[in-house]
């Protein structure tokens, strides 16, 4: 017997117009109904965003013999008491009854928080619920559910088939399995919805067969609205469907880029396809592969979806071309785990014209053979059409779990891990001690939701874990879910595991684009942060090799616990790399704010840093090539900060220990704590205190107090020696002309003395040509006054140039008469450039990206 562990959270209460018609039982003429109950309530009660609920009394059977209760404790994530304070408890079976309009099909949507209710226990909150037939739980435990999603509340959405009677009856009933068990329900709407599953959907890898959508029973599992914002559900056209951000289900670095439709642009609905399907904010924003084609034509843009085994799932595609307007400019190929669901897709070619909306369905079964139990979309430019442009698009996504042939659509309860249920434990403990009165396990205390703004940005944890049985319940493991919450009701953030944090320093908007681990995750991950996992130590504290998710190595940066001046550095690096994604970027994966702990989680560097590969280790020599190749990664991170992210960004503390390097040799810059937003049009410098490290600081910016991208600039000629001498940049030691290597480096150069401070190693390498170019490179970029200094643009095309020199010596003509900004010969040769789109829409910014698709030339 199962219970659904995996489902679309709605965090959010689904807001309703307030003109809305509130249809009574026993309203038959009438072809809508919309009912809010706040099961326990005694009166009609109004929750924090002005939606009015009703008390649930009149829908119940009148052999009922359920009982009221309040919560003793009110977790800080909840965004109203209203409806989840008040609960119906039922120790027998009982029956809800509502009058909806024949054949249509109504939104049920149940809303439970596992608190303690009249001292009954949490863990015997075991039930089933039954709808017309159709089983929706089955054997459903919320505490369990709310403990391994670390949720204070739960919400699930089903749509159910038209009932010719015009009477729904949903039935709770304790679970038999367990002793003492007892069902509950917070709050329940049932809403009428239009007919959207008018379609059969093509079952992948079975040309000649489909599935009946349109007689079946759904739970939502997933809608997104792809490369836009959140949509909330008074931005639904009435519907209340609640859209979330795409960007926590992206697999793999390589996430496309976002866009969004010109605000004129007008979405053309038709007949088949109205915005019941989907409201025009969802059509009006997509995420594309980017303007690179040859890139595009190596990677897939991929979606990822932990769901439960054993089901067929619909998967309902959204698309609107806003971009182009003849068919073959873009076409695609659609896959569904593993499977062509569509070759040649060609948005165009389905609609017939720009602007107009169309959607496809595919169905997949998904069986647990494999024990993957995940769902992956997958989109790839189409080869053999021969489109005008290699590329994909995508703007909204749905996933439906269709009920089985026994009318099931329960799963299982997933699994706690064993360190989250001695966490829970510890805090229980503590909060008992320092009150004196146990208010018992407090589930919904501490499975809190991650707060967020009223659009809701998402985050997720996906934690896997072995699958188990245990106490006669059937448990699932294994999940992958967005965290969602609510900041107008809470003083505080509150963290991911349910903890209350009123001094977070993380923006609700950067926290919304990166994942949100909870403590006992990173402990668990760093083996409780042991000294033997520790891979480096920096002036933010110490970086820790751990995993996560159940092997996925990554970095992670803990900060002292004992002080709090890596506050700043911690929020801004947030702040800067939540939004950039580019393949010399090092990328953030998400952060820990919980117990005084500020934590970062990155992408595991394989190699170390760029130092340890030049001197003071016994690490082998990296060949002159090599350190070339490096350091042309690094200038085209940095020139992507300087010129190609939304606003200039000064990294402001270059330096090989924050150059990293992948697996594959890949440079990737890092650490962005002293990071600044650069100047304006009609200022060219930003005023600050002045931060970086000795050795590699600007002279200009330390004299003056003024940051320009060129303080960027000089950091990276002192790189640049570095890796030609593999020598410290200070060092005590030597006489007092040679302790910097800067000033060093300089007066070997004026001097012509230059090549005997060079690595020994090095020595028959470089060739002449290449060596002259990069040493005047790195000349230049230690001018004493900014101005004088190349733009980084031009340091990263004078690198490209030496290493073709090195490859080619004296057999290539290259022109060097080149105009100042070389942005557009630079641009064709930085790979990926990928930035997750500003939240805030920026129009021009948006559709700059694919102006560059139609007219290929720099940005």
């Amino acid at each position: 017997m199962k219970s659904s562990y995996q489902i679309w959270i709605f965090v959010l209460f689904f807001s309703f117009t307030r003109n809305s018609i509130r249809v009574r039982s026993g309203s038959p003429e009438s072809n809508s109904v919309s009912y809010m109950l706040s099961c326990g309530a005694s009166g009609d009660a109004t929750d924090a965003d002005g939606r009015k609920w009703s008390p649930d009394t009149k829908f119940l059977s009148s052999s009922d013999k359920s009982a009221t209760a309040t919560a003793q404790y009110q977790d800080p994530s909840l965004p109203s008491t209203i409806p989840y304070m008040n609960a119906r408890i039922f120790n027998a079976a009982s029956s809800y009854k509502f009058t909806v309009p024949s054949k249509t099909r109504f939104w049920l949507r149940l809303h439970f928080y596992p608190s303690t209710y009249n001292n009954l226990d949490p863990s015997k909150g075991i039930f089933s619920v039954v709808a017309n037939g159709f089983t929706l739980l089955n054997n459903f435990s919320a505490s369990i559910t709310a403990k391994a999603l670390t949720m204070a509340f739960i919400a699930r959405e089903f749509s159910l088939t038209p009932v010719e009677s015009g009477v729904v009856n949903v039935t709770f009933t304790p679970s038999a399995e367990q002793r003492g068990s007892y069902a509950f329900v917070n709050g329940i709407e049932v809403i009428s919805m239009p007919d959207i599953f008018q379609q059969a959907a093509a079952l992948v890898g079975y040309s000649d067969q489909s599935v009946d959508v349109q007689s079946s029973c759904l739970q939502t599992m997933f809608r997104l609205n792809v490369g836009g914002q959140a949509i909330p559900p008074n931005n639904d056209s009435g519907l209340t469907r609640t859209w979330y951000d795409d960007s926590p289900y992206l697999f793999g670095a390589a996430i496309g880029v976002t866009n969004e439709a010109g605000k004129n642009f007008t979405i053309q609905y038709s007949k088949d396809v109205t915005q019941d399907i989907a409201p025009s904010d969802v059509y009006s924003t997509a995420r594309t592969m980017g303007p690179n084609p040859k890139v595009n034509q190596n990677y897939n843009l991929t979606w990822v979806f932990q769901i439960d085994a054993n089901f067929t799932y619909v998967v309902r595609l959204h698309f609107c071309e806003y971009q182009i307007n003849k068919v073959n400019q873009r076409a695609f190929d659609i896959f569904v785990n593993n499977q062509t669901a569509q070759a040649g897709a060609d948005v165009i070619g389905w609609s017939g014209s720009q602007g107009v909306p169309v959607y496809k369905d595919y169905a997949a079964y998904v069986g647990d053979q494999s024990g993957d139990e995940e769902i992956w979309v997958a989109l790839h430019p189409s080869i053999s059409m021969k489109p005008e442009y290699y590329d994909a698009i995508l703007n909204g996504l749905e996933i439906f779990k269709v009920n089985d042939t026994s009318s099931n659509l329960a799963g299982l309860n997933p699994v706690p891990s064993a360190m989250l249920v001695k966490a829970e434990e510890e805090e229980e403990d503590k909060r008992v001690a320092s009150t004196g009165f146990n208010f018992g396990p407090l589930i919904g205390g501490i499975g809190g939701g991650v707060a967020g703004c009223s659009l809701a940005v998402a985050i997720f944890a996906f934690v896997q874990t072995k699958r188990s049985k245990a106490g006669g319940i059937h448990a699932r493991s294994g999940y992958w879910l967005p965290l969602y919450g609510h900041s107008r009701t809470s003083s505080g953030r509150s963290t991911a595991s349910g903890k209350s944090n009123a001094t977070s320093h993380v923006s609700s908007l950067a926290a919304g684009l990166c994942r949100h681990f909870s403590l006992w995750e990173i402990k668990h991950g760093t083996k409780n942060f042991d000294e033997s996992q520790v891979i480096g130590v920096g002036g933010f504290g110490k970086v820790y090799k751990g995993t996560i998710d159940g092997g996925t190595e990554v970095a992670i940066k803990r900060s002292n616990p004992s002080s709090q001046q890596g506050v700043h550095e911690f929020e801004t690096e947030i702040e800067m790399l939540s939004k950039l994604r580019h393949r010399h970027l090092v990328s953030l994966i998400g952060f820990c704010e919980e117990d005084g702990e500020m934590i970062l989680v990155y992408d595991y560097m394989a190699n170390g840093t760029f130092r340890e590969h030049l001197y003071k280790s016994n690490k082998p020599a990296l060949s002159w090539k090599q350190r070339l190749e490096i350091s042309i990664g690094a200038a085209r991170g940095l020139h992507y900060l300087h010129t190609g992210a939304r606003y200039t960004i000064i990294h402001r503390d270059v330096k090989t220990t924050n150059i990293l390097l992948d697996e594959n040799w890949v440079a990737k810059v890092s650490d962005f704590g002293l990071s600044k937003t650069g100047p304006n049009m009609n200022q060219g410098h930003v005023s600050t205190m002045v931060k970086g490290s000795f050795g590699y600081l600007d002279p200009e910016y330390f004299r003056r107090q003024q940051l320009t991208e060129k303080s960027d600039v000089y950091s990276f000629g002192v790189v640049l020696f570095e890796v030609l001498c593999a020598r410290p940049v200070l060092n005590a030691s030597l006489p007092k002309e040679q302790v910097s290597l800067a000033d060093w480096a300089l007066h070997c150069h004026r001097k012509g003395t230059l090549h005997e401070i060079i690595d020994p190693h090095l020595k028959g390498q470089i060739s002449p040509e290449c060596l002259k170019k990069f040493m005047e490179t790195a000349v230049k970029c230690l001018s004493d006054h900014g101005t004088d200094r190349p733009s980084m643009g031009d340091v990263l095309w004078n690198l490209e140039f030496c290493l073709q020199l090195q490859e080619l010596p004296g057999g290539l003509v290259v022109a060097e008469n080149k105009a100042n900004d070389a942005y557009a010969t630079h641009t064709a040769m930085l790979g990926i450039e990928e930035e997750i789109a500003n939240m805030q829409g920026d129009e021009q910014s948006q559709n700059v990206v694919f102006s560059q698709l139609v007219n290929p030339k720099g940005r």
